[in-house]
Order: C-alpha cells, then sequence, then structure tokens
C-alpha cells in the first residue's frame, strides 16, 4: 500500500517577517502566526478540503498549532489531530524553542499534549549568547529519519503533517515556502 503524506509548511510567523526584513533573530520565542500568515493558511484551507485526511500530525510550536487550526479545524474529513514533537523544527534560532505543555494546553485546551514531555524542544547542552541551548545536526539528522520511520509504520494511508522549512527540506529534499504543500509517497 502506498501511503501519501502532505508536508505543509506552516504560515508566515513573526520570526520569518522578521528575517526577512531585517536578516537577523529578533529573540521571538515560539513564534506566532502574523496576519499573513493567518491571510495565507485562509488561502489553502481550501485546497485541502478535497483530501480524505485519515489523520492531520502536528508540531508543538504555536505556528504550527495556528497553522493546522485554520486548515483543519473544520476539514469536512474531521480528521484527528496529533500533536508529534519529533518533526519540529532544527533549534537553531530562537523561533524553534517551544513552550512548556502546561502553556500550549491553556491555550489550546481542544488538544492532547499529555504524552509529551513538559520541556518538549531540545534542552541538552550549553546554553547559548541568544538564550537557548542549539540542536547539533547529527541529533537533527537522526531525529528526521526516527519521523520518517514513525510516518511508515502508522497505519493510515493519507496523512498530512503540518511543520516547518528546516525540517522539511530534510525530509523532503525541497525548502518549502510558507504554508506550500510537499507530497511524499512511502
Amino acid at each position: 500500500m502506498t501511503k501519501i503524506v502532505h508536508c505543509i509548511r506552516h504560515g508566515q510567523s513573526t520570526f520569518n517577517a522578521h528575517w526577512a526584513e531585517h536578516g537577523e533573530d529578533p529573540g521571538h520565542f515560539d513564534a506566532p502566526l502574523t496576519a499573513l500568515g493567518q491571510q495565507q493558511v485562509a488561502e489553502r484551507a481550501p485546497e485541502l478540503r478535497q483530501h480524505p485526511y485519515e489523520l492531520v500530525v502536528t508540531s508543538p510550536l504555536t505556528r504550527a498549532i495556528q497553522t493546522t487550526m485554520g486548515l483543519f479545524g473544520t476539514h469536512p474529513a474531521a480528521p484527528p489531530i496529533l500533536v508529534e514533537c519529533l518533526h519540529r523544527e532544527h533549534l537553531e534560532s530562537s523561533c524553534d524553542v517551544g513552550r512548556a505543555v502546561s502553556q500550549l494546553s491553556r491555550d489550546f485546551p481542544h488538544l492532547h499534549f499529555g504524552h509529551l514531555d513538559e520541556v518538549w524542544w531540545h534542552s541538552e547542552g550549553e546554553v547559548n549568547e541568544r538564550g537557548f541551548v542549539s540542536e547539533p545536526p547529527h541529533v537533527f539528522e537522526g531525529r528526521v529519519e526516527r519521523f520518517r520511520q514513525w510516518l511508515a509504520e502508522r497505519p493510515e494511508a493519507m496523512i498530512a503533517v503540518v511543520g516547518h522549512g528546516t525540517f522539511f527540506s530534510r525530509l523532503t529534499g525541497r525548502f518549502l515556502a510558507n504554508c506550500e504543500v510537499a507530497a511524499l509517497e512511502l
């Protein structure tokens, strides 16, 4: 059986907007969507309504959750939404530092976070001058392969994964624009 996975990058975040204009990390931890990001989500949603998704997997980073809810909150297939941290973004910038499960549960009470550790993002190592711990490339690459295997072992034939640019570039071989979709066959 061929499994189809639609990898969907989140809409524009406040970090993306600042980076595009200034080329520097603005210190936006767990950056949310901008108004443009919300518009990108609204424009992409009708196209995705035609697909009979059996599962939606979202990263626990706020911009991904906001994108997920905008795309799939009223999807006709009503696919279950699973929060999974294995495909979180490669932690290289402030926006890739997550928020505690207790905070996410408060902000998104309709989603289940109980299976995640309170601190689910990479936090092992020395804190850098920007206030967080960068994820080593070999750790990140291992996580991409574990996620690919995790997807392959899922029973669903049609899955949507809402996530992040650098992660998807390693998973699909190309860097996606905000709210762009790449199909992956497993």
